[in-house]
């Protein structure tokens, strides 16, 4: 919502800080670029001291940035604390996605996943209120982020007393010494369904106990789950797992969530929020500026729609691993994706069009809503599929995904409104854009033809053997 939604702001911004369009709009780029970085020092410090201290941590310097933005009064300063806002939010890129591992078993992620998604997509219809704030505060952007300052305070109190840590040290059990051999040869038996081989020598054996009665752990207490710290684990390398999260860029399954999520937001939620307030005050539609907010009722119809959607994956998955004998395939899940490959790319083409020749604003808000309808299928489907396929250290793949696909989104949104007012919406959105998109979605019938393929293939390279060095225990579904 404050990264995206203040956008609104941006003729505002221009005017107030006596700046071009596209300078202006880089109170939106170099936040949306350090929204991915964030994740570099926030997911090991997570999963090195907790996941309850990181969150409120985070929220604390998110709000702070917040209020910054308020009392700043010239540009570089302004840029600066939107720059805070966004490493400070950035922990919601990763964070959730974790707790969902943590949490929930293989076949209730693509669900919940869903749920944070279109959480996080919505935060876009913050253009709503910041734009009739205008009203109460005539070209003044300062309301917009005292009002923000209040909600993530709450935010924070809200998180202190209702969420709590969510990592958990289980302990690896194993079978006594008459079981070994059974159980290899069951492993013989389904190892050809395995996407990586994970090296379990380095386990601390105070985490390894024989199999027998389980032993049910006493239930904490509602008021120790208060504290705001979690203790150390001394198993996380804080500086080796940014450094390996980097070799994640070399597995498909990642590389196609990291453009998928870059393209799709800086193809598309971008280019709307960037060029919607300016095109729809200017002839033949002539709103007014606190209007422009409006185009949130797109991204509402369009992941409104796509709700109902939320489980598909998981139940097309299930029906698949029946028909299979009950051998679960990552890619199972994927054909749900078919319809959506295609609506993407079609809402960019008409949302230019419409933009180029100037019809009705109608189209616009369709277009805007197809994409966004789009979006969520593969932002929740395509993260649901890297986590069944290669899982061995998710944290650190949760780094290389958000690095790579904030960077993408931000180096196609950075000069967005140059090469719009060069060249045209129908050439740049309807065109450039829309093509980029579909060839990013085609890539679905890559991975649902040779998907098992490649995860097989990557299991007998060095790659493997060394995200498996060091896999996290409970990590693994």
């Amino acid at each position: 919502c404050n990264i995206i939604g203040s956008s609104v702001y941006i003729p505002l911004y221009a005017a107030t800080f006596r700046v071009s369009f596209p300078i202006a709009s880089q109170t939106s780029s170099y936040p949306n670029l350090c929204f991915g970085l964030g994740t570099i020092l926030l997911i090991p410090m997570y999963m090195k001291f907790g996941r309850r201290p990181t969150m409120l941590f985070s929220q604390l310097l998110y709000a702070f940035g917040t209020l910054g933005c308020a009392v700043a009064n010239d540009y570089n300063s302004f840029l600066a604390c939107r720059i805070i806002v966004a490493l400070g939010s950035s922990v919601c890129e990763a964070l959730p996605v974790q707790c969902v591992n943590d949490i929930y078993f293989l076949h209730e992620r693509g669900k919940r996943i869903s749920y944070y998604t279109v959480a996080l997509c919505l935060g876009g219809i913050g253009a709503l209120p910041a734009g009739y704030m205008l009203n109460a505060a005539p070209h003044n952007h300062k309301l917009f982020f005292y009002v923000h300052f209040a909600f993530a305070m709450a935010l924070f109190i809200a998180t202190f007393f209702l969420v709590p840590e969510t990592m958990y040290k289980r302990k690896v059990r194993m079978s006594p010494p008459s079981s070994v051999a059974s159980d290899e040869a069951l492993h013989e038996k389904h190892a050809h369904v395995a996407a990586q081989a994970v090296d379990t020598s380095h386990v601390n054996t105070a985490n390894v106990e024989l199999s027998g009665p389980a032993v049910q752990p006493a239930r904490h207490s509602y008021v120790s789950t208060l504290k705001p710290w979690s203790g150390v684990d001394p198993d996380i390398q804080f500086f080796g797992m940014i450094l390996r999260s980097f070799s994640y860029f070399f597995v498909p399954q990642v590389l196609w969530v990291i453009t998928s999520f870059g393209i799709y937001i800086g193809c598309a939620a971008l280019a709307f929020n960037y060029t919607f307030p300016i095109l729809i005050v200017q002839p033949p539609y002539l709103w007014t500026q606190s209007s422009a907010g409006l185009l949130a009722i797109a991204f509402i119809i369009g992941y409104g729609l796509s709700i109902p959607f939320a489980n598909s994956s998981d139940r097309l998955a299930a029906r698949l691993t029946v028909k299979n004998n009950g051998i679960r395939e990552a890619e199972m899940r994927l054909g749900v994706m078919l319809p959506a490959m295609l609506v993407g790319p079609a809402g960019l083409v008409v949302y230019g069009m419409v933009a180029q020749k100037q019809l009705h604003w109608v189209g616009l808000f369709a277009g805007v809503a197809m994409l966004d309808w789009s979006a969520l299928f593969y932002f929740t489907f395509t993260l649901a599929y890297a986590m069944d396929a290669y899982n061995a250290n998710m944290s650190e793949m949760l780094i290389a995904m958000n690095i790579g696909k904030n960077a993408i989104s931000f180096g196609l949104g950075f000069s967005l409104l140059e090469w719009i007012m060069e060249k045209g919406y129908a050439t740049i959105i309807a065109g450039a854009f829309a093509g980029v998109l579909l060839i990013n979605n085609l890539m679905l019938f890559v991975f649902m033809w040779k998907g098992k393929s490649i995860r097989v293939y990557l299991s007998k390279t060095w790659l493997a053997k060394m995200h498996g060095s060091r896999a996290v225990r409970g990590e693994v579904a």
